[in-house]
C-alpha cells in the first residue's frame, strides 16, 4: 500500500529513533591539515584520466606536429605559449574541480542536541536525509555516486569525478571554458597547418611521414570539434543557472522557488568569489563564504503544517525530523 506523505509524517512521529543519538552519531572531528577530498568512483577516476590524456595529445600534435616543423619562429613561440598556457589553466581547474569539496553536508548531524541547538523559530521544519543521517539545507541534495548531500548541486560529473555544487562550480566553469579555448584555437591552428602542407611539400612540414602526420591532425581535430561544442554548451548551461540562480537540478523539477533569488551579476560574484577581477579567471584562487549550521531550514506556515498538501511537497528521500508550534 503507498503511504502517502502525511502518513509517512505521522509513522516518523511514532519512531522516535530518527533522533536518538545513537543513531545518528557525528564523525570525530579531524584536522583539515593533510586531508584531500577526493570520490573513489571508477567510472569518474577513468574518464578523469581521459581529459588528461585527451589535452596532453592535443599538446603533443600542436607541439611536434604543427609549431617545431614551422618556419615561423614567432609564430610557433608565440602559438606555443599561449596555447600551453591555456591548457595548463585547464588541468588546473580540472584538478581544484576534482578535489574541492563540492559543499558536503556534514554527516551525522541529525542528532536531536544538534537540532535543539538550531533554535528554529516557529513554524519552520528541516530535513533529514536518512542516507547521510544529517540535517539537509535548503537546496541541498544527496548525490548517490559521493554519497554526500552537496550544498546548491547542479549535477555530478564524471570529467571532474565529482559533484559541481556550491564550492567549486567556479573551477567547474572554468574548466569548461579553457578547454573550449584551447579547441578553438587547435581547431584554427590544424587549419592552417593544412593550408601550408597543401602549398609546401609534406615532407617539409611536419617531423613525421605525411600519412602519420594527417591522421594525428584528424584526429586532434575531430577531439577539437567535439570538445569544442560540448564545453561550450556546458559553460553557457552554468553561468545561466548561475545567473538565474537556479541549479540544473533545480531546473529539471520545475518547482517554484522557495528561497530569495539573487541578481545575476550577484550569482556571479558569489560563485567566483567576489567583485570581477583577475581571480575570477584564476584556479588557484579561493572562494571565501560563510555559512550558517543550517542555511535555509524550509518554512512552512503554521496553519499549513498538518495539511496534505504541504507534506506532498516533501520528497521520497527527505524525512521530517522536527516541526515547531504545531
Amino acid at each position: 500500500m503507498m503511504i502517502t506523505p502525511i502518513h509517512r509524517f505521522r509513522d516518523i512521529e511514532r519512531k522516535p529513533e530518527y533522533l536518538q543519538p545513537d543513531k545518528c552519531v557525528p564523525p570525530p572531528i579531524r584536522s583539515s591539515l593533510g586531508t584531500m577530498w577526493f570520490i573513489r568512483d571508477g567510472c569518474g577516476i577513468a574518464c578523469g584520466v581521459v581529459t588528461w590524456f585527451l589535452v596532453l595529445y592535443a599538446d603533443f600534435v600542436v607541439f611536434l606536429v604543427m609549431l617545431v616543423p614551422s618556419r615561423d619562429y614567432i609564430y610557433s613561440v608565440i602559438n606555443g605559449m599561449f596555447f600551453n598556457l591555456l591548457a595548463f589553466l585547464a588541468l588546473a581547474s580540472h584538478f581544484r574541480a576534482m578535489l574541492t569539496d563540492p559543499g558536503a553536508v556534514p554527516k551525522g548531524n541529525a542528532t536531536k542536541e544538534f537540532i535543539e541547538s538550531l533554535q528554529l523559530k516557529p513554524g519552520q521544519v528541516v530535513y533529514k536525509c536518512p542516507k547521510c543521517c544529517s540535517i539537509k539545507p535548503d537546496r541541498a541534495h544527496h548525490c548517490s555516486v559521493c554519497k554526500r548531500c552537496i550544498r546548491k548541486m547542479d549535477h555530478h560529473c564524471p570529467w571532474v569525478n565529482n559533484c559541481v555544487g556550491e564550492s567549486n562550480q567556479k573551477y567547474f566553469v572554468l574548466f569548461t571554458m579553457y578547454i573550449a579555448l584551447i579547441s578553438l584555437h587547435a581547431l584554427i591552428m590544424v587549419g592552417f597547418h593544412f593550408l601550408y602542407c597543401f602549398e609546401e611539400d609534406w615532407t617539409k612540414c611536419s617531423s613525421f611521414s605525411p600519412p602519420t602526420t594527417v591522421i594525428l591532425l584528424i584526429l586532434l581535430c575531430f577531439e577539437a570539434l567535439l570538445f569544442l561544442i560540448f564545453t561550450s554548451v556546458m559553460f553557457g548551461t552554468q553561468v545561466h543557472s548561475i545567473c538565474t540562480d537556479e541549479t540544473g537540478i533545480e531546473r529539471l523539477k520545475n518547482q517554484e522557488p522557495t528561497w530569495e533569488k539573487v541578481s545575476g551579476w550577484e550569482g556571479m560574484k558569489l560563485a567566483f568569489g567576489g567583485a570581477l577581477s583577475l581571480s575570477w579567471f584564476s584556479p588557484f584562487s579561493n572562494l571565501s563564504c560563510n555559512r550558517s549550521p543550517l542555511s535555509g531550514a524550509a518554512t512552512v506556515a503554521p496553519s499549513e503544517m498538518a495539511t496534505q498538501e504541504a507534506f506532498e511537497q516533501l520528497s521520497e528521500q527527505e524525512v521530517v525530523v522536527q516541526v515547531l508550534n504545531e
